[in-house]
C-alpha cells in the first residue's frame, strides 16, 4: 500500500514555513503499514494542484492533501477539489454545527465567512476536525483514497490520528514495517559499504533492505522490511545486527534514536565517574552535548574553555615550552590538557580538544581540519589526530564526536 503527500501553500515554497507535518505524516503512515512514495509541495494555484493530484494518484493508493482549507480568498483547495472531481460544493449542517460549538467555546459568534467552513464538496465525507473549524474530507474514485486536511499542524494531526488512519487501517490488510536503525562513528560511508559489503548482499535473502544515511562524523545505517508476521520480521533483522555488531564492533555505538552524548552519560552514571572537559576549537560545544541530557550533573563536573596559548597555561597548566616547541595543536598539548582538567576538577576521566576549526588560520603542515583530541582516565591517555574539511561548523560537531566516541571506547574496553 502506497501513499503520497502532497503540501500546498506558497508559504512553504518561499521557505516562509518549513514542511513539518510532511515528516510526521510520513512517519505516523509508516507505523501503520503504508509506504510514502513520494512528497510533494506545489504552489497556491489551480492548475499546479490539480495537476499534483493527477500524477499522484497514478502513483500511490492513498493522496494525502494538505493546506488551503481556511476560510479567506487565497484558500482555494476545496474549490480545486471540486473542479477535479466534478461536483459542487454543498452545505453541511453537521460541519457547522461543529463550527458553531467552536466559536460558542470562545464566547462568539459565526461570522458569515466562517459560514463557508461548512460549504464541502456533494461527494466527499467530512471529517471531524475538534481543533479547529475547516474539516477534513475523504474520497474515493476509482479505488483510489484522497483526503484533504487543514494545514495547520495540530488540526491536521488531530484529524490523522482520529479520522483518517483509524478509517485506513479498518478498509486495509495493512502489512508491518519493521525498521531498526544503527548509528556508527569513526568511518566513513564508502569505506563503510566496502567494509560490510558482503553482510549488504547477505540482506537480500531475508528482504531487508539497507540505507546509508550519514551525517557529520556519522552513518547511521537503517534495516527495513515488511510482511504479515511481526515476530518473524523483528528476528530476521535481530540476527543481522548480530551478525554485523561482529564485524564492526569498534564502530557502531548505538541504535534507534539514541545520541553518543546520552550513551557516554549511562556509561559514567553506570560507573559512578565523573567527567571534566578542556576545550579549545570547539569552544564549549562539547560541555553543550554532555548538558543536554538531563540528569547530566550526576556525572559531569565541568569545562575549562581556553583559546589562548596564556590561558592554557595558567588554567590547565600547560607548559610554556611545550606550547612554544609543538603548538597548540599538537598530542603534547592535548595530553597537558586533558591531564590539567583531571587535576584541577579533581574528575575521573577527561576529555581535551584543540585543532583549528576554520575556514583560516591553518598553516602547510597544520591545514584547517586538523584536530588533536585526548581522552584520559585513570592514569591512562589516549590522543589522536583528525584531519577534516574546511567547513568550521561540521569540524566542531566532528570534533566533538570523535572526543565522546573515544572516551566511550576506553571506558568500555576498561569495563
Amino acid at each position: 500500500m502506497f501513499a503520497e503527500i502532497i503540501t500546498i501553500g506558497d508559504e512553504i515554497l518561499i521557505g516562509q514555513v518549513v514542511d513539518t507535518n510532511s515528516a510526521w505524516m510520513g512517519q505516523q503512515l509508516n507505523d501503520a503499514g503504508i509506504f510514502v512514495k513520494q512528497i510533494s509541495s506545489v504552489s497556491d494555484e489551480r492548475v499546479h494542484i490539480l495537476k499534483a493530484i493527477d500524477e499522484a494518484k497514478e502513483r500511490a493508493d492513498i493522496v494525502l492533501i494538505t493546506g488551503g482549507l481556511g476560510p479567506t480568498r487565497d484558500d482555494i483547495t476545496k474549490h480545486t477539489l471540486c473542479d477535479y472531481f466534478g461536483v459542487k460544493l454543498v452545505f453541511n449542517p453537521e460541519i457547522y454545527k461543529d463550527v458553531e460549538r467552536l466559536f460558542a467555546r470562545f464566547g462568539k459568534t459565526v461570522t458569515p465567512v466562517n459560514r463557508m467552513q461548512a460549504e464541502v464538496p456533494e461527494n466527499c465525507t467530512p471529517l471531524h476536525n475538534q481543533n479547529g473549524t475547516a474539516p477534513g474530507m475523504w474520497f474515493e474514485k476509482e479505488g483510489k483514497i484522497f483526503v484533504s486536511m487543514p494545514g495547520v499542524p495540530h488540526e491536521m494531526k488531530g484529524i490523522m490520528a482520529y479520522e483518517v488512519l483509524p478509517r485506513l487501517k479498518s478498509k486495509f490488510k495493512l502489512p508491518f514495517i519493521v525498521h531498526r536503525t544503527l548509528l556508527t562513528q569513526g568511518i566513513g560511508e564508502s569505506a563503510l559499504a566496502e567494509t560490510i559489503s558482503a553482510w549488504e548482499d547477505s540482506l537480500a535473502e531475508k528482504k531487508i533492505k539497507l540505507a546509508y544515511l550519514p551525517a557529520s562524523g556519522m552513518v547511521r545505517l537503517r534495516m527495513t522490511t515488511s510482511g504479515e508476521n511481526k515476530s518473524l520480521l523483528e528476528k530476521n533483522i535481530r540476527e543481522k545486527e548480530e551478525e554485523l555488531l561482529r564485524i564492526i564492533p569498534e564502530h557502531i555505538y548505538g541504535s534507534g534514536e539514541e545520541k553518543l552524548e546520552e550513551i557516554l552519560g549511562k556509561l559514567l552514571l553506570d560507573r559512578n565517574e565523573k567527567l571534566g572537559l578542556a576545550e579549545s576549537c570547539t569552544g564549549g560545544y562539547i560541555s553543550h552535548l554532555i548538558t543536554s541530557v538531563p540528569g547530566c550533573s550526576a556525572y559531569y563536573e565541568g569545562s575549562v574553555v581556553t583559546y589562548s596559548y596564556g590561558q592554557k597555561e595558567r588554567l590547565l597548566g600547560v607548559r610554556k615550552e611545550t606550547l612554544e616547541m609543538h603548538g597548540a595543536v599538537s598530542r603534547e598539548v592535548v595530553e597537558e590538557m586533558a591531564k590539567g582538567v583531571l587535576e584541577k576538577l579533581i574528575v575521573d576521566h577527561s576529555i581535551a580538544v584543540s585543532g583549528i576549526a576554520g575556514p583560516t588560520g591553518g598553516t602547510p603542515d597544520k591545514p584547517v581540519g586538523t584536530v588533536w583530541i585526548a581522552v584520559s582516565s585513570g592514569g591512562r591517555i589516549v590522543s589522536k589526530k583528525f584531519q577534516f574539511g574546511s567547513n568550521r561548523a561540521r569540524n566542531i560537531q566532528a570534533s566533538a564526536d570523535e572526543a565522546m566516541n573515544m572516551l566511550r571506547k576506553m571506558l568500555l574496553s576498561t569495563d
